[in-house]
């Protein structure tokens, strides 16, 4: 096949097929042993196929992937010891984004799109303040309002809390201790900066599916330097789109080559005291994503970061060095060493320990999609630029993006807050109407005539301002939502 991925040598050339590719992977080994460089290679590969690719860039030396390398003494030597011939530096078709704006595209959802599970993840709630979350999110949608960003789901709790008795029979108990505990976890997130995460135009996930003019797949760089300064934010942000991905591309089998590959830097975040129904629906939307053609490669230091029932679909492996250092080190390791087919030729737990910079035990799936004996190698070195881009050339890529005006500017159109603020005004202003009207027939009631004695039906009156406004805001929330909004594996409202 053309198209083969090559990536390690050994003492044959180690290939990843690009049929095989949706079957996911793992990138795992300690800090400093090569990680980042190996996602670097296979990255380029896959571009070069044309193949989008999404990563997170977390130490903020990725940028250079948008340059041709040269000049690195160490990429050097790895060239002349693999015996690279042919070997050319080039660059690659770069688009950057960041949920800040501030080193890329902002990248923004709405409150709805996120939904209420992914939401309670993001910020910490017990099962209980999940389950009001749920029921808020619930009242939302069978009202038909959009909760665009934190000001409108602000508005909902507010609304829901003040009319908790209305809702208990058909929802459930409604507690406004749990509804507090919500609104002080979203003053958290705001003061991280994630409500900058919130809000309009958001991402359409088909902008990272793209491919430039010689036909490379785009690799689409999340700048995560402030980002993961906040680890929960970051984790959701990437299974949010992670799951975006699975609901919005349709189902297309096995491909010679996969739509999109998604690396997903620093997973063990993920995982960590995530509750028992978000793993199971982590799990299911893996093991489901391969028919929509998507590749997910989870990056972190050891293979026992990852639940067994998700580690077992990840067929593609790449295992650099680990150390032995404590009792507990050597369990881990032992466990990884458990992980591959293994080799006759050495003890793949204590090759584990021994590996150098660069070095790594790889396992590939062949044509039937089998695991291939586990390999001792050397990883080849990638073509673009090691390390981050110069200001200067960074500023200029960033001037140049071609979603600078799609994203950059934000929109706050009506949704929940303003037609819960005019429906609040519409109730105020009828309760003091009622009670004007009471005061002034208490003062101007007439003597009562012969003539008066049967009542008359009163005539529709003209509507006042707000009411006017007020059925505005109902028609334009009527037109976004037509029906019952759908929500998707995770609580995903389905666009």
């Amino acid at each position: 096949m053309d198209d083969k991925l090559y990536i390690a040598k050994a003492e044959a050339e180690l290939y990843l097929l690009p049929r095989m590719a949706n079957r996911h992977g793992l990138i795992t080994g300690a800090t400093g042993t090569g990680k980042t460089i190996s996602l670097q290679v296979m990255a380029e590969e896959f571009s070069a196929i044309g193949t989008p690719v999404f990563l997170s860039d977390i130490k903020g030396d990725l940028s250079g992937m948008s340059a041709a390398g040269g000049g690195n003494p160490k990429i050097e030597a790895r060239v002349n010891a693999l015996g690279l011939h042919n070997f050319q530096y080039q660059s690659f078709p770069v688009q950057f984004w960041d949920v800040f704006g501030e080193q890329g595209s902002p990248i923004r959802t709405t409150v709805s799109e996120m939904g209420p599970i992914l939401l309670s993840r993001l910020l910490d709630l017990n099962e209980i303040q999940s389950g009001v979350l749920n029921l808020v999110f619930r009242i939302a949608d069978d009202m038909g309002l959009l909760l665009l960003d934190l000001k409108d789901l602000r508005a909902m709790l507010v609304y829901v809390a003040d009319n908790a008795a209305k809702y208990t029979v058909e929802y459930g108990t409604i507690s406004k201790q749990s509804v507090g505990a919500i609104q002080r976890a979203l003053l958290v997130i705001e003061e991280q900066g994630g409500e900058q995460f919130f809000g309009e135009p958001a991402l359409d996930i088909n902008d990272f599916i793209t491919t430039d003019q010689n036909g490379f797949g785009m690799i689409n760089i999340l700048s995560c330097n402030k980002l993961f300064q906040s680890p929960a934010l970051y984790s959701t942000f990437l299974l949010w789109l992670l799951s975006e991905l699975f609901e919005e591309l349709p189902e297309v089998g096995d491909l010679d080559k996969p739509k999109v590959v998604f690396f997903f830097d620093e997973a063990h975040l993920l995982f960590k005291d995530a509750p028992r129904i978000l793993l199971d629906k982590i799990e299911q939307m893996v093991r489901l994503i391969r028919s929509k053609g998507v590749g997910v490669y989870f990056i972190t230091q050891n293979p026992v970061d990852i639940p067994e029932s998700v580690l077992g679909q990840l067929g593609n492996r790449v295992q650099h060095a680990l150390r032995a250092y404590t009792p507990k080190d050597q369990k881990a390791v032992k466990a990884a060493a458990a992980t591959f087919r293994q080799n006759p030729a050495f003890s793949v737990e204590q090759v584990i320990t021994e590996l150098g910079v660069g070095e790594a035990l790889v396992s590939l799936l062949d044509e039937q999609g089998r695991p291939s004996v586990v390999e001792k190698a050397l990883m080849l070195p990638p073509r673009s630029l090691v390390g981050p881009l110069s200001p200067e050339k960074m500023q200029a890529a960033l001037q140049s993006s071609r979603f600078r005006n799609k994203y950059e500017q934000t929109v706050d159109r009506e949704s929940a807050y303003e037609y819960l603020q005019l429906k609040l005004a519409r109730e105020k202003q009828a309760t003091e109407a009622v009670a004007d009207t009471g005061r002034k027939r208490q003062v101007d009631r007439p003597e009562p005539r012969e003539d008066d004695s049967r009542p008359r039906r009163a005539g529709r009156q003209p509507d006042t301002f707000m009411e006017k406004m007020a059925k505005t805001a109902v028609t334009t929330v009527g037109r976004q939502v037509t029906r019952e909004l759908v929500r998707g594996i995770l609580g995903s409202f389905l666009r």
